[in-house]
């Protein structure tokens, strides 16, 4: 392959990437930024320099790890859609998102040094994740399961706010009881 066209992952390497991401956000999650990368690696069952092969700088990582954390709820949306009802769906999703979140805040403060020396990790996080909730809703009130005067931007700023109080394991159970409760103010109402 000339002109500077990246070759596609083989399998393997694929595999190996994607163990060392879910291996990350584990560490990432409990640990925050003392998670050490070369455990990251053995978790993962890779040596260290596969893991520095796919990831050569700890802020590669946790850009990489935060990424594909995106990627990944977001595209969750179609599937649960594909999976439940669109307010079980809903639900779902939503429970998601609080993992989500509680991943992101374990890498808190590398994502927020990326930042600073002028990456852009977030990138158009919040509007893919506005997007699929969009989604979400736009089947839920084709459905006629939920009001059709709430907006994704109103969702958006409901799970930011459970999640900027109720983050952390410790706080799940309160977490998913303000989650029950946002969404049942959505229900429709004759």
């Amino acid at each position: 392959m000339g002109d500077g066209a990246v070759r596609p992952l083989r399998a393997d390497a694929l595999r190996n990437r994607e163990k060392i991401l879910a291996a990350a956000v584990r560490a990432f999650t409990t640990q925050g930024l003392d998670a050490h990368l070369e455990q990251i690696a053995k978790d993962a069952g890779v040596g260290t320099a596969t893991l520095y092969r796919n990831f050569p700088t700890r802020e590669a990582l946790v850009e990489a790890v935060y990424r594909n954390e995106v990627a990944g709820l977001c595209d969750a949306a179609t599937a649960l859609l594909a999976q439940h009802t669109p307010l079980e769906a809903l639900r779902a999703w939503t429970r998601l998102f609080l993992d989500y979140v509680t991943a992101k805040y374990g890498m808190i403060d590398a994502l927020r040094a990326i930042a600073a020396t002028g990456g852009n990790p977030h990138g158009h996080s919040r509007e893919m994740i506005r997007d699929a909730i969009g989604t979400l809703m736009d089947a839920c009130t084709a459905a006629g399961e939920i009001r059709t005067d709430i907006r994704p931007a109103d969702i958006a700023a409901a799970l930011e706010g459970i999640a900027l109080t109720s983050a952390g394991a410790e706080h799940r159970e309160q977490a998913e009881r303000l989650l029950d409760l946002t969404l049942d103010g959505l229900a429709h109402r004759p």
